[in-house]
């Protein structure tokens, strides 16, 4: 035979309060003339010693019926049945309490046993609760430390059905709130040390600050204890509610700061009478109640078995103990067994009484099974002392708590203020409030911090980091062109097109938009030039008209000349068009003008060249081809040249015209305005032509360079081409490989300098010699045959 099964340990005095606060509302209940009047509640009260074992055999008990002896010279009417059981304190007692009983339909309601799992009614059809279910409190307790940031936190709980079905649940709500946990550790009041050893190593060691405790009060004492030999650095402690309201636990002041849900405060009117109402004849009546009297005052009741013990002599006084049995000032959870009590009342009223008038008939012969008891006490629904008192189908109650938390006191003692509330029945947003300032670890005014990376800032992302939990995390920069302007983006996002990133890469500021502009020094320094270039043709435009009679000017076909001398001014002045910002029409123009002008500009010098040879041909014995290139062919050859390239342009416009364009793709940071080709055949076109047309130049001035007579200008017409030919060759690299508004600077500049390389190698000599040597300006020296 096994050996029977004993208590071991000293009695817990909350646990005698419970007991005592169980025959308060009984005796209560049988002195009401409104609820079951004419009929007594009978009860056993059993001592399961926090003991599965021990709760099991007293579930076969109940189920079995009650010893009739109980019951002798009572007058019970029903004595040795069981209506109802209320208990037990504990998850995993109750689970295995359930499974026996439930199956006979008895009753059972518990007062403390929170475990999620006994709403599950497919297992525990008879199971009801006046304390709320642990899935709520996980859920508050997720939103408590999502609320104030905590993101990186560990776990600790009783490895038990209330301490792992609790965290379990926890960790799940947890998840869903973005939270991390570093570790997650269980132990139990039977573990041997060396397991409360590691886990406090764990904590000491770990980088959380937050700590969560979802356990049993006679667990956590025994972790505390182990803390306190060698204590952690500063942890925040978030407590469920079967620790954080324990008084006796107030004294392990590296806790304070602790906060958590606690069964909401209650004040149950004459129970702190009854509780001190202990006379030595009940006392010594009650095995336990005289185990209690002897631990609280050392002494034994009656004779000593010992010579060293005292006697109690009658002298104690119960209302000065200090004691949590005597601690009325905390009623919470003694309150829900005070509840449990009544609504298993009220569920026997509604099967044995009736309302009629004004009066209520009970019979207490009326014989109820369990069953029908079960049946009423899920439909009860009352108050009692303000406090409501309901079952949903699970069998649980509405949720609702305290936040509690542990704060330092004047004295330097630490005490239990309420500081929130939390009630699952209100909407969403509103079930969860603060109504007053929180102290926290080491009685800090700041809430502390407990991640595992800092937040990164608005700029950066997060990159987690290989093997580690997603709250651990590197903060990278976000690459070239990307924001980010959220903390804690786990990407960034690209600017648009037309837009670009600040320093701090947290917003897109619009790109600052870039061309040649009057402004700027290049755009200046340009402007300068040509205008100075269109006045040096005007200049000697004016010196050649001033002169237009002397022999060096009319020598060198002064209508060309002048036509010549047009020509380059415009050449200078359309490369003002290239500044500033392109327009659709000033796209259009500077294209077109630059390729028009400059081949009138070419026209002419091939002109002139043309004439040089022609006249030197007329001067040979029978020769009369200068009257086929006089003065009209002269213009028409001008004209008709002039009006190829007229046509040219006329079917780039017409076609596929240039156009302002916003370039994207040469810089990143900046828009380049500029003007598009359009079609790149006619701009190359245009170009082509003017080549083919100053290469023409340059054949027919090399040909005739060596040609007698010192008016001949055929060397000064090679020479400007071979600087004007030199020019554009050069041109095409330079602006094929030039970005953003250089491209414009490099034609701009081609075409000042080749302008004048024309105008100075032509008519800089000549304006020399009228300006600074007449004397050789007559008929006589040009027909010299010496050198000019």
């Amino acid at each position: 035979m096994p050996e029977p099964l004993r208590c071991t340990g000293s009695i817990t005095t909350r646990e005698l309060r419970f007991s005592r606060a169980m025959i308060f509302a009984i005796e209560e209940i049988n002195n009401s003339t409104e609820l079951l009047p004419g009929i007594k509640l009978g009860y056993q009260i059993y001592d399961s010693c926090a003991s599965v074992p021990v709760a099991v055999h007293v579930a076969f008990q109940l189920s079995n019926g009650l010893d009739p002896a109980f019951y002798t010279g009572d007058n019970c009417s029903q004595s040795g049945m069981v209506k109802a059981v209320v208990g037990e304190t504990g998850s995993t007692p109750s689970i295995s309490m359930s499974r026996i009983i439930g199956p006979f339909n008895i009753p059972q309601v518990s007062h403390f046993a929170t475990c999620a799992c006994l709403s599950d009614k497919q297992q525990y059809p008879s199971f009801l609760r006046t304390v709320p279910s642990d899935q709520f409190q996980a859920e508050a307790l997720a939103k408590l430390v999502k609320h104030f940031g905590w993101t990186w936190i560990g776990a600790v709980r009783s490895d038990s059905d209330y301490g792992n079905n609790g965290m379990a649940s926890f960790l799940d709500a947890a998840r869903k709130e973005g939270i991390c946990v570093e570790y997650s550790e269980s132990f139990y009041r039977t573990h041997p040390r060396s397991r409360f050893q590691k886990v406090a190593d764990v904590i000491r060691r770990s980088t959380a600050m937050v700590v969560v405790a979802f356990a049993a009060f006679g667990d956590l004492r025994l972790l505390l204890e182990e803390l306190s030999l060698e204590p952690s650095p500063p942890r925040q402690w978030i407590g469920s509610e079967a620790w954080v309201t324990d008084t006796e636990l107030l004294r392990f002041s590296f806790c304070a700061g602790a906060i958590g849900f606690g069964i909401e405060r209650s004040v149950i009117p004459g129970l702190r009478d009854f509780l001190l109402d202990l006379s030595p004849s009940k006392v010594a009546a009650s095995p336990v109640l005289t185990e209690f009297w002897e631990d609280a005052f050392n002494c034994r009741l009656g004779k000593s078995a010992a010579t060293d013990e005292r006697v109690c002599d009658g002298t104690e006084d119960i209302k000065t103990l200090q004691s949590p049995y005597t601690d009325t000032s905390q009623l919470r959870i003694t309150n829900m067994v005070y509840k449990a009590v009544y609504a298993i009342a009220h569920a026997i009223h509604k099967a044995v009484c009736q309302k009629t008038n004004s009066t209520t008939q009970c019979d207490k012969f009326t014989k109820i099974e369990s069953k029908e008891v079960l049946t009423q006490l899920k439909k009860v629904n009352f108050s009692r002392n303000g406090y409501d008192v309901s079952f949903d189908a699970n069998g649980d109650p509405v949720a609702r708590y305290e936040l509690v938390n542990w704060q330092q006191s004047e004295s330097g003692s630490i005490e239990m203020v309420t500081v929130g509330q939390y009630d699952a029945s209100l909407p969403v947003g509103q079930k969860f409030r603060i109504n007053r300032n929180l102290t926290w670890v080491d009685g800090g005014t700041q809430v502390p911090v407990s991640v595992c990376t800092d937040s990164c800032s608005p700029g950066t992302r997060k990159v987690l980091q290989k093997g580690k939990s997603i709250c651990c995390y590197d903060c990278l920069p976000c690459p070239e062109g990307e924001i980010s302007n959220a903390t804690d983006s786990p990407d960034c996002f690209p600017c648009p097109k037309e837009f670009w990133p600040n320093a701090e890469r947290d917003t897109c500021l619009p790109k600052p938009v870039e061309f040649l502009s009057y402004n700027e020094v290049l755009g200046i320094i340009l402007a300068t030039f040509s205008v100075g270039g269109a006045c040096l043709a005007i200049i000697t435009a004016a010196v050649f008209y001033r002169h237009r009679t002397s022999p060096i000017v009319r020598a060198n076909n002064s209508e060309l000349s002048f036509l010549l001398l047009f020509s380059l001014t415009l050449c200078f002045l359309c490369s003002l068009t290239f500044i500033g910002a392109p327009s659709e029409w000033s796209c259009m123009l500077r294209h077109t003008a630059f390729g028009i002008t400059f081949v009138l500009c070419m026209s002419c010098v091939l002109g002139k060249t043309i004439v040089v040879l022609m006249a030197f041909k007329a001067t040979l014995p029978g020769s009369n081809v200068m009257k086929w290139f006089g003065p009209p062919q002269q213009r028409m050859t001008v004209l008709s040249f002039t009006f190829i390239q007229v046509l040219i342009c006329t079917t780039w416009l017409g076609l596929s015209p240039p156009f302002p364009m916003k370039n994207l793709t040469i810089y990143k940071k900046r828009i380049i305005l500029e003007c598009a080709l359009g079609s790149a055949i006619g701009f190359w076109a245009v170009l082509g032509y003017i080549g083919l047309l100053s290469f023409f130049c340059f054949v027919l001035a090399v040909l005739a360079r060596k040609l007698p007579d010192n008016f001949n200008e055929a060397k000064l017409i090679t020479f400007s081409m071979l600087i004007f030919c030199a020019v554009w060759i050069t041109f095409i690299p330079a602006y094929l490989s030039s970005p953003g508004k250089f491209t414009v600077a490099v034609e701009i500049f081609a075409i000042l300098a080749s302008s004048f390389g024309l105008i100075l190698c032509i008519f800089a000599p000549k304006c020399f010699i009228i300006l600074f040597k007449p004397e050789k300006n007559t008929k006589k020296h040009l027909m010299n045959k010496n050198q000019f």
